[in-house]
């Protein structure tokens, strides 16, 4: 065979196996973080809704129910808190005093997980920013992310140090 038609086709298989390859090597990255809504009571549903919002919004990490769980969802009487362990463990109280004030339970059960995510509490006092937390108005809905929360989820992910303290628990009141 011709030299130069060695070298094409060495080119041509080589970006052949880089084309089958890459989408692999690129869902080898997504993390998956299963957690656990076993003691989280009438929350259940709003947790999920809270784990989709957040599997919509980034790319580096999956949320799926189920065990062994990275993070454990309960229910209680107090205000929502998280206790970020670490990056993607931890425990979440979903507090049924902030929704009993009108407070959004998606929107608190999505600004939990980020906080599992290794987001901090950051009270802008905007709708639009989830890490806001209780700042916002009791009004506020919103349960998706900013654009800048997301990014900085992707890059917990890819391996950036968390701005959230862990070890410590974050009640935003």
């Amino acid at each position: 065979m011709p030299r130069p038609l060695r070298l094409a086709l060495s080119v041509a298989l080589t970006l052949s196996f880089l084309l089958v390859t890459s989408p692999a090597q690129a869902a080898a990255l997504v993390r998956v973080l299963r957690y656990d809504v076993s003691r989280a009571a009438e929350f259940v549903n709003v947790v999920n809704q809270g784990a989709q919002v957040w599997n919509a919004s980034v790319v580096n990490v999956r949320l799926m129910q189920g065990s062994p769980a990275s993070f454990v969802v309960i229910a209680d009487n107090g205000w929502p808190r998280a206790l970020p362990t670490s990056l993607g463990r931890g425990t979440i109280w979903m507090g049924r005093q902030a929704v009993d004030q009108g407070y959004s339970p998606v929107r608190i059960a999505a600004h939990e997980i980020g906080h599992i995510l290794g987001l901090p509490d950051r009270r802008t006092g905007r709708c639009t920013d989830l890490m806001s937390g209780s700042s916002a108005p009791v009004s506020c809905t919103n349960a998706n992310p900013s654009a800048a929360e997301r990014a900085e989820v992707d890059r917990n992910f890819a391996g950036s140090t968390p701005a959230v303290e862990f070890g410590r628990v974050h009640e935003d009141r």
